[in-house]
């Protein structure tokens, strides 16, 4: 039994001392073939190139899909509160934006006024009026709440011309609203309340907002001319003026939480 292990034992031997010649061989010959150069990385384009520039206008592009011309050129959206009520000249997410020609914040204000969501609004407040059956001079009937609805018409479209095109032009203001959207709800309604005494300027400083309490005031002063004379007093003019501030303080307050509404109620994150 001894000489077989011996033969074994040689055997085992002999077979890893071939193996490890063939190996040593082999090294040297692996080593001297020519390896493949490695694959370049490709460095990202410049920040002038055209894929970066064609980038940066497919984003744009996105950002404005399905706005109109006015909202892509004042930076606004008309974001309709509810739907159905117009929300022109709110701006979403931006602290300052290039100032407004005197072109644009007439376009604004007419976007507002004749807008197709208006004529239900001044309807309904003809409707209260005629069931207040105020004034009396005019009575009841069609023709009675035809003047009612022209006059609440004319009273809020003027108002709108006065605050966000006509004072804003000659005060040199910005009539846009810039929404906060971050805080607690008393900083946001305060943001939105002091709107109406603090506007930004076409220099982006801050002011008195001029615009809002005289253009409501000659507003006012102009709904002399065709309301009766009864009406036309000091008194109900005080009314007509209040009653104009606190409808662009309601409207700002919508403006404000709106999005809020928007996101929870309607489930939409975008306008």
């Amino acid at each position: 039994m001894r000489p077989m292990k011996r033969q074994k034992g040689f055997q085992q031997r002999f077979a890893i001392a071939v193996l490890t010649g063939m190996s040593a061989v082999a090294s040297p010959a692996l080593a001297q073939q020519p390896q493949p150069p490695p694959v370049p990385k490709s460095d990202p384009p410049p920040s002038g190139s055209k894929d970066d520039k064609g980038r940066k206008e497919s984003e744009q592009q996105g950002a404005t899909v399905g706005k109109s011309k006015l909202e892509r050129e004042t930076g606004t959206v008309n974001d309709r509160i509810f739907e159905v009520i117009p929300n022109y000249g709110t701006v979403e997410n931006a602290n300052a934006l290039p100032p407004l020609t005197t072109s644009q914040k007439f376009r604004i204000a007419t976007a507002s006024v004749f807008d197709w969501g208006a004529y239900p609004f001044n309807g309904a407040l003809a409707g209260i009026a005629q069931a207040r059956n105020d004034p009396k001079e005019w009575g009841q009937g069609w023709g009675a709440y035809e003047r009612r609805f022209g006059a609440n018409f004319a009273d809020n479209g003027t108002g709108t011309y006065m605050t966000v095109s006509v004072f804003p032009t000659l005060f040199r203001e910005d009539p846009r609203y810039y929404q906060l959207g971050r805080g607690g709800f008393r900083r946001r309604a305060y943001h939105a309340v002091n709107r109406l005494f603090v506007t930004c300027t076409d220099s982006g400083q801050t002011h008195f907002n001029y615009s809002e309490s005289v253009g409501n005031a000659v507003a006012a002063a102009i709904s002399n001319i065709y309301h009766v004379p009864a009406d036309r007093t000091a008194s109900r003019n005080a009314t007509t003026f209040a009653f104009l501030i606190a409808y662009d303080g309601l409207a700002n307050g919508l403006k404000e939480f709106w999005p809020d509404i928007r996101r929870k109620v309607f489930r939409k994150n975008t306008p």
